[in-house]
């Protein structure tokens, strides 16, 4: 999924954070949803601005950047 047409990140908002479509709502916010054990319909009754395709964009950003970390070498 191509996930940059609905995250942003702007400086001004939410510390620059990544948010989704430029709402005040985080990436770091839908992942925490998720990984306390809410489900993608819960998440869309209790955010009805949010889409399915925002979820997925989430979990898509969040696979990339941990892609592109760099692994520390043990000394």
């Amino acid at each position: 999924m191509d996930y940059q047409e609905r995250i942003t990140i702007e400086p001004d908002k939410r510390g620059g954070k990544p948010c989704i479509r430029g709402m005040r709502i985080t990436v770091y916010d839908v992942l925490d949803y998720l990984a306390s054990g809410m489900t993608e319909a819960e998440i869309l009754a209790d955010f009805p601005y949010l889409e399915a395709e925002d979820i997925r964009a989430s979990l898509a950003f969040a696979a990339d950047i941990e892609r592109k970390l760099m692994a520390v070498p043990k000394l």
